[in-house]
């Protein structure tokens, strides 16, 4: 595969992951199924057979 076919796919799965990663935290708040201010997330990224897993936390303002 090429550098740019292999950017490409990249791209495209952190593409997907951001849009239904989105969608889900837009229903979890539409649902009431928080409270506070703040909304704490944590995404966690994994890859078969590589050892890889890198973990991103974070904060969301609510409205």
């Amino acid at each position: 595969m090429s550098e740019d076919g292999f950017n490409m796919s990249i791209r495209k799965f952190l593409k997907e992951v951001g849009v239904t990663s989105q969608r889900k935290i837009e229903e979890a708040v539409r649902e009431g199924r928080t409270d506070g201010k703040m909304l704490k997330v944590r995404m966690t990224l994994t890859a078969e057979g590589t050892g890889l897993n890198h973990v991103v936390d974070g904060e969301i303002e609510l409205p």
